[in-house]
């Protein structure tokens, strides 16, 4: 029996954070044309922008914001990045994503401009090779990146960790989930029914998710330091299925709460089961009350990884002659019987979010062969710095 273990592709080359430093100029002092986008003649009140928008293809049904030149170049102003800086080239269209491009798509989206650092990680997140855009945006699952966020640019932008952190709750966090997928359609040119063949969409294609991890209410490192050694602010985005809510009102002790979250998440229908995904990861949220039953008596994560994959299994018999067979292929049917959601314990993502009423856990569920991605948010530092140092 051979199982396909999760772990990096040993050709790419690890990314390597470049200082960000302050610029000189801004639009007022710079001599040359900032914007390198064509320009459109359009209607800029309400009704006609939006209509015109949608006519080119550009909107998600729900109003924007015009773009307009002075729109965007304030937004650049505010921060520390050259428009025409390539941070990744986006499947499927394989463009040029700069940072104008991000600028603009924040604009349309209603998104702060101090969410431009944060975007421009999610954006390289996602690019990473790893990660599987391109099955991502044109799949016929309903799968999307979904954002974790460690830092203190959390509160700076208003990214929610606790009650209703994963939908509902009015922030303008919002805004920027819905910026990273106005990016996914006018520069990746994920379109549904052209170049995405999802069946049945989410919800999560409209504003994605954007949330925080409560470290302060977390007994373990934050996410974001476990995955990839950063301190302070960085962000994770994993391939998520959707969510699934886990309930429970009875469990007292740590193992029982961790059994009743593990027993839920598995499937058969899920695509960690599949033929067709030679692995997956599963991300769970735990709320803090119960992180911190579990972190009393669990203080190393990696027990209450080993706790959750152990429970998160199913009988092979529970498939159907058919679906078992490939599985057994392939491997995949372990020596008790049992197929795992996951290959190994490190493949159980956990972070702790969500209001303090307990109860609840949050599972995603993976498309299946994207690789969980952290980077860095960075930090703009003085020119006048960044010249004494060299």
């Amino acid at each position: 029996m051979s199982i396909n273990l999760i772990k990096p592709s040993g050709s790419k080359i690890a990314p390597v954070p470049k200082p960000l430093v302050s610029r000189d100029c801004g639009p007022a002092g710079c001599e040359v044309d900032w914007l390198a986008s064509r320009r459109h003649e359009a209607d800029l009140d309400f009704e006609g922008f939006n209509a015109f928008a949608m006519e080119k293809g550009w909107g998600d049904g729900l109003p924007l914001v015009p773009p307009t030149e002075s729109r965007v170049r304030m937004f650049l102003a505010e921060n520390d990045r050259f428009p025409d800086e390539v941070i990744a080239h986006l499947p499927p269209s394989r463009a040029e994503c700069t940072v104008e491009k991000i600028a603009i798509n924040a604009v349309m989206a209603g998104a702060q401009p101090e969410a431009l650092e944060l975007l421009i990680a999610m954006v390289a997140a996602v690019a990473d090779p790893d990660f599987e855009l391109y099955g991502i945006n044109t799949t016929t699952a309903p799968v999307y990146p979904a954002f974790v966020v460690n830092g203190s640019i959390r509160d700076q932008l208003d990214i929610p960790y606790s009650y209703g952190c994963f939908g509902g709750v009015a922030t303008r966090a919002n805004a920027i989930g819905r910026a990273f997928r106005l990016i996914m359609r006018n520069v990746a040119g994920q379109v549904t029914g052209v170049t995405s063949q999802t069946t049945f969409g989410s919800p999560g294609r409209l504003a994605s998710i954007v949330a925080g991890e409560w470290e302060e209410k977390s007994p373990w490192a934050p996410l974001a330091e476990r995955r990839a050694g950063i301190s302070g602010n960085a962000v994770s985005c994993f391939g998520t299925m959707g969510t699934m809510n886990v309930l429970d009102t009875t469990s007292q002790a740590a193992r029982d709460f961790l059994e009743q979250i593990g027993k839920s998440v598995p499937y058969i229908a899920a695509n960690c089961y599949t033929p067709a995904m030679p692995f997956a990861e599963m991300m769970v949220a735990i709320n803090p009350i119960c992180a911190e039953i579990v972190g009393k008596e669990m203080p190393n994560i990696e027990d209450v990884q080993e706790c959750l994959w152990r429970y998160a299994s199913v009988p092979a018999d529970l498939l159907q002659r058919q679906h078992r067979e490939q599985l057994e292929a392939q491997g995949r049917v372990r020596d008790d019987g049992r197929i795992y959601a996951t290959p190994e314990p490190k493949d159980f993502i956990l972070f702790v979010a969500g209001g303090l009423g307990g109860l609840h856990a949050t599972a995603f569920h993976s498309f299946g062969s994207c690789l969980t991605q952290t980077r860095e948010v960075a930090s703009p530092i003085p020119a006048s710095q960044a010249q004494a140092a060299e």
